[in-house]
């Protein structure tokens, strides 16, 4: 991950993501067990995770981006209640599905956990 506060945009996000990725591709386990009872749930799960994982990506940049002051004032209003829509949503699904938070929690190697 990029150490300056530099704001990224455009391919420069996900060369960002896919390097982070990189780097914690040996945590993924080379052997899934993949039980029928237990499908939908893992599959669930999975998902969830991911799209925790990039919802917590993008509230970064989206830090990034306000204090690079690169945002107006209309534009961090709406980005802020598109977070928080996107994490309400969130609860809801993990409800649902009945998951913690902590069961979407990814041990991602060097840069320590997800959450």
């Amino acid at each position: 991950m990029e150490s300056s506060n530099k704001v990224l945009v455009g391919s420069d996000v996900i060369d960002v993501f896919v390097e982070e990725l990189s780097n914690v591709s040996h945590t993924v386990p080379k052997h899934i067990d993949v039980n029928p009872e237990d499908v939908e749930q893992g599959l669930v799960k999975l998902v969830l995770t991911l799209v925790e994982l990039i919802r917590k990506l993008m509230e970064k940049q989206a830090m990034r981006r306000m204090d690079g002051g690169s945002l107006t004032d209309e534009e961090v209003e709406r980005l802020g209640e598109s977070l928080f829509l996107l994490e309400k949503k969130m609860v809801e699904l993990r409800d649902y599905f009945g998951l913690k938070q902590e069961d979407l929690n990814l041990n991602l190697g060097p840069l320590g956990q997800l959450m």
